[in-house]
């Protein structure tokens, strides 16, 4: 009898202690494949950038959990019956031996988007189904509310797009470009072009020294900066001035949208990072984070 309770006892710590075990949120932005540091245009290492995702061959988006993606508003355009999306994909014609598609069984734009304006141009997609986490595909972290970046931080953006020669890179692209602060940003977009209102729902930035024109990158492709040995998303680009060299693109600042992500994503959440004065970033290292675990959300 007394050994039945110990096996009965033993059995339920056991069931306890696994609760859960399946719920962990996987780490977020780590890195599994090196990558060139440039500070140019340059196609990106394969792998380098595992949470890039591209949605309907036209926008750029992140995987943010293994089923989640978030990306533009502008994908209000298509029936998402029809949107498709692709991960750890590196060319446009050539090999993907690490791609992997999924069909979108939903998508969730902010209510408060405005097309003209382009305010609260962020879009969650919810894919037909979980992805297995690999090198090539893993999710990104995301900046959390109240996150600063300061003028002149170092970031990176990576999409396909214009290849410089109007027609279409054919390769995953990376460049580093530098934090533009609001105010900069403000002033040139409506003092000097009478165009858009750049609030503080967005964050600019533009070039370094070499870099390439930003129609090289997909609108809702991600803005990111490393905290650590974490990369993290600070936003995703809404609107470029395509052909002006020197200024700077318009991005959604995703820490503004910490409580809307977190309330629309079911399943397991997003890593949210909080980031202040990050600094200047190198481009991706082999080197994991493994950041604190969450459980699933019901």
């Amino acid at each position: 009898m007394a050994l039945q309770q110990f096996v009965c006892c033993f059995t339920v710590v056991i069931i306890s202690l696994c609760k859960g075990c399946h719920s962990e949120q996987p780490a977020c932005g780590s890195r599994a494949v090196k990558s060139s540091n440039i500070t140019g245009g340059q196609h990106a290492t394969p792998g380098s950038w595992p949470w890039y995702a591209e949605v309907n061959s036209l926008f750029g988006g992140s995987l943010i959990t293994d089923q989640w993606v978030l990306t533009t508003a502008s994908i209000t355009l298509f029936d998402f019956s029809s949107i498709e999306v692709y991960l750890g994909r590196h060319s446009k014609s050539g090999s993907n031996p690490n791609e992997v598609n999924r069909s979108v069984v939903n998508f969730t734009c902010h209510p408060e988007f405005n097309s003209s304006t382009r305010e609260n141009d962020i879009c969650l997609l919810k894919l037909s189904a979980p992805v297995n986490f690999t090198d090539y595909i893993q999710p990104i972290c995301l900046a959390s509310e109240n996150s600063t970046f300061d003028n002149e931080t170092s970031s990176w953006v990576i999409g396909f797009g214009d290849d410089g020669n109007d027609s279409l890179a054919n390769t995953l692209q990376e460049v580093r470009m530098k934090i533009v602060e609001n105010f900069k940003c403000k002033f040139i977009y409506e003092d000097y072009f009478r165009i858009a209102v750049v609030t503080e729902n967005e964050i600019c930035a533009g070039f370094e020294a070499g870099g390439i024109d930003p129609c090289q990158f997909d609108i809702g492709g991600p803005l990111m900066t490393k905290k650590e040995s974490a990369w993290v998303q600070n936003g995703l680009l809404s609107y470029t001035l395509c052909g002006i060299l020197g200024r700077p693109s318009v991005f959604t600042r995703v820490s503004q949208y910490h409580k809307w992500i977190s309330d629309t994503v079911t399943g397991t959440p997003p890593g949210f990072v909080p980031v202040t004065n990050p600094g200047s970033s190198t481009s991706p290292t082999t080197k994991l984070t493994t950041l604190p675990t969450t459980s699933h959300k019901m």
